[in-house]
């Protein structure tokens, strides 16, 4: 009698433990067509249970336990939930997600002048987002050199001593048959091989498109070795306001300010840096390492939209730099330091 009574206790004991927890399916669909989404994430955070929905939009789960249980439901291009749900009530769970949320960046295209498809195309293009611009412009906000420095089959080749000036070298050739665009545009009229790249801050970039290889077919005998496009940025619905400061123990100052604003047809961009380099000798040699250095720059665009796939803009790309290295006695004194 008394067995028979343990095992009756421990019968309804599994079924009381069974009882407490439930299988339950959750479905998630488009707010905007009611389609199902797959690929969505639904996660317990307090369970660490997750799963992913099938293509019907609907993830299961088995052994949920009974009572009020947050879930979180997330996928990419739409707005992330977080909701609490009553687990033991009901199996089936419906939710809806909006668009708007984790959008990814925009994509810049730009087309040139050939009328071969992609995949005959034997050169390749490399391309350097604003993520990593940012992150090189708040390590030297003067120039672009840091940017394309750490790019593999690119070489900074510093051509003159005193003025610090420095050539792009792609693929081991001389810096004269490496072309500089910005915007599609051939930069400093096309003689970039002869000007230095430290005249050209990164702020107000927003891409870089390299080509390592011939281009000269497309571009003239100035990208023998290849080229490099720099996209500025364009304005935005939502103005953006970018200023940075720096101060350097090299004993150089820089100021740097960006600015860009759009309506329905009327857009402005406007981009200012200024930056001044005192002479520096840290081995106290009497020839200087860094160069006196007064730079200033002032990009102003102006865009005019007629439709929504026109776009019209007028620019101005001004540079003033002023070096002087060499003879630090001859420089203190005012004289040309060479």
């Amino acid at each position: 009698m008394k067995k028979v009574f343990l095992n009756t206790l421990f019968l309804m004991l599994s079924i009381i433990s069974f009882a407490q927890t439930s299988d339950i399916s959750i479905s998630v669909s488009d707010a905007e067509t009611d389609g199902p989404l797959l690929g969505a994430t639904v996660y317990f955070e307090e369970l660490e249970k997750g799963a992913v929905t099938d293509f019907d939009g609907i993830a299961t789960f088995t052994e949920i336990p009974n009572g009020n249980q947050t879930v979180k439901i997330s996928y990419v291009g739409f707005k992330t939930i977080e909701t609490t749900i009553e687990v033991g009530t009901k199996k089936e769970f419906s939710f809806k997600l909006e668009s708007g949320g984790n959008e990814l960046d925009e994509v810049v295209i730009q087309s040139s002048r050939s009328t071969r498809t992609v995949k005959k195309i034997p050169t390749r293009i490399e391309f350097i987002g604003v993520e990593e611009l940012g992150e090189k412009a708040v390590m030297n906000p003067t120039n672009i050199s840091m940017v394309l420095r750490e790019s593999t089959g690119i070489q900074m080749q510093q051509t003159s001593l005193s003025s610090g000036n420095t050539n792009i070298r792609i693929q081991g050739l001389d810096g004269r048959y490496t072309q500089l665009l910005r915007d599609g545009f051939p930069l400093y009229g096309g003689f970039s091989s002869g000007l230095s790249i430290l005249q050209i801050p990164p702020l107000d970039l927003q891409q870089f498109e390299i080509i390592k290889g011939s281009s000269s077919t497309l571009y003239g005998g100035g990208a023998i070795a290849g080229l490099i496009n720099m996209v500025s940025k364009t304005p935005e619905e939502e103005p953006a306001l970018d200023i940075m400061l720096t101060q350097t123990q090299a004993l150089g100052s820089t100021a740097n300010v960006f600015y860009s604003k759009r309506n329905e047809k009327f857009g402005i961009s406007l981009y200012g840096s200024g930056h001044y380099q005192k002479v520096y000798d840290p081995e106290d040699d009497g020839f200087s390492n860094l160069p006196k250095t007064t730079s200033l720059s002032f990009n102003p665009k102006f865009f005019y939209y007629p439709s929504e796939k026109t776009t019209f803009w007028i620019g101005l790309n001004g540079t003033y730099d002023d070096r002087i290295g060499g003879d630090i006695t001859k420089i203190e004194s005012g004289e040309n330091g060479i």
